[in-house]
């Protein structure tokens, strides 16, 4: 039975100072390692991987694990910067990089342990072959994702951007869309219930799978994990990355017990970095 507490914006935002170091055991100290080891992630699969080292594999490696699911990932780096929980699981290296430049946190990875392969998804066409003149694409509106959704495009011929465009690309960046698609930017949450709505949408890999979308099979084009800068990390606030709780559960998140795991479960739709 999984023994996680559910944290919604509007909790944070009223509650982040008071919530705090003693209601959660978290520690914005680096030589204060006691209590529990509490991490942040979102909801799927991050929180369901920790679960399972929390059930399986914790009590025996001697670590105290506490897991905090967070609906809006956005709140999981000031989370961890000010010290409400001494860790995150839920992001990849260049969102990372833009939230920290962005934001001024101090947040660095600690581990690499899955992909989420991001697709192009559609409840009217069957291939993107099949896209419509003038079609509707909705791509995930934070600046990374976005990029990460256009290059995916690119990849896949649908539409060609600039040359040497980065991680800040958008729909200005690019130089032929054949089928003159249009895009409409959403949160990246709200990508999946848009499929009604839209001719396509490039949907992260986490909200397909809780959207009943299986990203092996269902997905008009897929992220390949070759040589992919899109692994997600466990993270922390850095002078904190010596913390030996912070050791040990970077030990069993990248273990062959989780390996197993994520292949099991997830079929595809998940796949382990390590």
């Amino acid at each position: 039975m999984r023994n996680t507490a559910k944290l919604t914006t509007a909790v944070l935002a009223a509650g982040a100072l008071t919530f705090g170091l003693s209601a959660c055991g978290a520690s914005g100290s680096a030589s204060d390692t006691s209590g529990p080891l509490v991490v942040a992630a979102s909801p799927t699969p991050h929180a369901e991987i920790l679960d399972y080292v929390k059930e399986h594999l914790a009590k025996k490696a001697g670590l105290d694990l506490e897991v905090k699911e967070f609906s809006d990932y956005t709140t999981q780096n000031p989370a961890t910067e000010d010290g409400s929980v001494n860790a995150n699981y839920f992001q990849n290296q260049p969102y990372l990089d833009d939230f920290n430049k962005k934001r001024g946190t101090h947040i660095v990875p600690v581990v690499t342990v899955h992909l989420e392969p991001l697709g192009l998804y559609s409840h009217k066409v069957k291939s993107a072959d099949a896209l419509k003149s003038g079609a509707t694409i909705a791509v995930p509106n934070d600046s990374v994702n976005e990029a990460r959704a256009l290059k995916l495009l690119d990849t896949n011929g649908i539409i060609t951007l600039k040359d040497g465009v980065g991680n800040e690309a958008t729909p200005a960046d690019i130089t032929k869309n054949p089928k003159n698609l249009k895009f409409k930017e959403l949160e990246a949450a709200q990508t999946p219930r848009s499929l009604d709505d839209v001719d396509a949408a490039v949907v992260n890999g986490n909200y397909a799978i809780e959207a009943d979308l299986k990203p092996a099979s269902d997905a008009l084009v897929l992220e390949s994990a070759k040589n992919n800068p899109y692994g997600n990390f466990l993270a922390v606030k850095e002078g904190n990355e010596d913390d030996p709780r912070v050791k040990k559960l970077a030990k069993l998140l990248t273990s062959a017990e989780v390996k197993k795991f994520i292949e099991d479960k997830y079929a595809g739709s998940v796949i382990a970095s390590f």
